[in-house]
């Protein structure tokens, strides 16, 4: 990936994530991709916490987290990384400081900020991006500079019982843009809609799963498709983009 500026896996490292390089499909390689990776996480709620903790555990070398809202009791159900003292702390401050307590080879990142058109850089700099906001006008811009900058997407979303994800590459799929032109229903909050605790960490986790097969250049990733979970009824669906030629930020 011509983002990454190769560092080597270190013996240390290798005993860390043996249990990731035995796997022929990672191997030395696909963990040393994960070693030099930066990954921008936006929003660090139930899906930020989430996939965070998995990408930090498995060895990825960068992590930057952005997200300007504070920790509140109503989070701790399902935001993972904070706890009863984290109330009133910055979200992205209390989260690296357990990210750095669980992994002290990865660098972490805290920017708080609500993300905007000055974050471009960010992506532009970044391997990989994971969207785990909870609007659309930020699902928007951070599909739309992911995709002037050539950088992966990762979308998820959670509310109630039910989840969503969506992978975008530049230059190989349709962008999330196309995904949301299909859809007229207006934004719902876990405030009004409530959340089921365990879909929250189920879509983060599985966001995380997905950024790290793409910097591993695993072949099968589901492009063009939106993957719903539906916890109730335990059943997960995919469905696969029209394809759309009058997209003006992926055509």
């Amino acid at each position: 990936m011509p983002k990454i500026s190769r560092n080597t896996i270190s013996n240390e490292d290798a005993m860390r994530y043996n249990r990731h390089i035995v796997l022929p499909n990672i191997d030395l390689g696909g963990q040393e991709s994960l070693l030099n990776a930066r990954v921008l996480i936006v929003g660090m709620g139930g899906l930020g916490n989430a996939a965070a903790t998995s990408l930090c555990a498995s060895g990825v070398g960068e992590i930057t987290l952005v997200d300007f809202d504070k920790v509140d009791v109503t989070n701790l159900h399902r935001q993972t990384l904070f706890n009863e003292t984290s109330a009133g702390s910055s979200k992205v401050k209390a989260a690296r400081e357990q990210l750095v307590k669980m992994n002290s080879h990865c660098a972490i990142n805290a920017i708080e900020e609500a993300f905007s058109l000055e974050h471009e850089a960010l992506i532009k700099r970044c391997d990989i991006v994971l969207d785990c906001t909870d609007n659309a006008d930020s699902r928007d811009l951070i599909n739309t500079l992911c995709y002037a900058n050539n950088t992966p997407l990762v979308s998820g979303a959670a509310i109630r019982f039910e989840g969503q994800l969506f992978v975008a590459i530049p230059g190989k799929s349709k962008c999330y843009g196309c995904l949301r032109k299909l859809f007229t229903a207006p934004d719902l909050s876990c405030v009004e809609s409530g959340i089921f605790s365990p879909v929250a960490n189920i879509i983060g986790t599985y966001q995380a799963m997905l950024a790290m097969q793409i910097m591993m250049e695993f072949k099968d990733i589901p492009l063009n498709t939106l993957l719903t979970f539906d916890a109730l009824t335990h059943e997960w669906q995919r469905w696969q983009l029209p394809n759309n030629k009058t997209c003006e930020i992926c055509n």
